[in-house]
């Protein structure tokens, strides 16, 4: 103990060391100069983008390319090319047609005496063709309406405005042709056979008619027509009549007679069947959105059948 004691004495500095035990702190802070190093490292270093070609530079590896309808489907693009220029070619020559009806006296007029007389000599010319040859007029107007009521059906379906079905046009415009415009020639000849009166019912009574015989009949002709140039079945023809003939019908109830209270009441005979055509463009799309629908369906419901029944037998192969 004596020598303890004077070993303090001699060594002051060592009481001091042996009551504090030596403390090293867990967490030292980073020094000033590592601080920059690692900050300027950082700074140097430069963001690279992804390139969006990057996966491309894979080996195997082949982006999705985005195609078009008319890339996936070149013989599409062709087709619509021949429809529009079907369309623009036959709107021009009727554009034409009306709007140089008197090209042979235009020597000296203004341009305001050629628009003036424009639609009064037209209107001369369409008489002048029903006095000579009524059938053939009519039936010009009712092929050109049925024509264009089914681009309105097909565009109304969703269709663009050049990638209509042709061979649906042409056997819409076909029907209108041929049976249509001659038809109802003979047909408002009847008419007024069968109601030669001046009282006041007749006209109630020649809508009543129209809406009922005539309808009926044409509506079926119609159809059936139409499932022929299409070389359906008869029990098809007959199976799509008989589920769209009172619902057409009844269609028909919702235009037509408003329509022909003024046919009846107000049009001359011979003037009838253009004032009525001009309504068929709203009714010619109803008629051929009810023809093809049905048709258009059982097509793809049998397709859909077959493509199932080939996937089934291939399986149990």
């Amino acid at each position: 103990m004596a020598a303890v004691t004077s070993l303090c004495t001699v060594f002051p500095i060592l009481p001091s060391a042996f009551s504090k035990p030596p403390f090293f702190p867990l967490c030292s802070p980073t020094p000033k100069r590592s601080r920059i190093i690692i900050t300027s490292v950082a700074e140097d270093r430069e963001i690279v983008p992804v390139s969006e070609d990057r996966g491309a530079q894979v080996e195997g590896f082949q982006p999705l390319e985005s195609k078009t309808e008319a890339e996936l489907d070149p013989g599409l693009t062709s087709s619509s090319t021949i429809n529009a220029v079907i369309v623009l070619g036959f709107g021009t020559f009727a554009v034409t047609k009306l709007l140089t009806i008197d090209h042979d006296y235009w020597h000296g007029w203004t341009l305001y005496e050629i628009l003036r007389y424009i639609p009064e000599h037209n209107w001369i010319a369409y008489e002048q063709a029903l006095k000579a040859n009524p059938v053939l007029a009519k039936m010009a107007i009712s092929g050109i309406v049925y024509s264009i009521g089914d681009w309105i059906a097909q565009c109304y379906e969703g269709k663009p405005l050049f990638e209509f079905d042709r061979a649906r046009l042409l056997r819409s415009g076909l029907v209108g042709f041929t049976l249509h415009g001659s038809l109802s020639h003979y047909y408002y000849q009847l008419c007024e056979a069968l109601f030669p009166f001046e009282e006041w019912w007749v006209v109630p009574a020649k809508v009543a008619f129209d809406q009922t015989v005539w309808s009926a009949i044409w509506n079926s002709i119609y159809f059936v027509v139409l499932g022929l140039l299409r070389f359906e079945s008869l029990t098809n023809i007959y199976g799509e009549l008989k589920s769209t003939f009172f619902p057409l019908l009844t269609a028909g109830w919702k235009l037509w007679p408003f329509a022909h209270l003024i046919t009846y009441g107000l049009i001359p005979v011979e003037q009838r069947l253009l004032w009525v055509d001009c309504v068929e463009l709203v009714w010619v799309t109803i008629l051929s959105t009810y023809s093809n629908e049905k048709s258009e369906t059982r097509i793809s419901e049998s397709a859909s059948e077959t493509t199932s029944s080939t996937s089934n037998q291939n399986s149990k192969e």
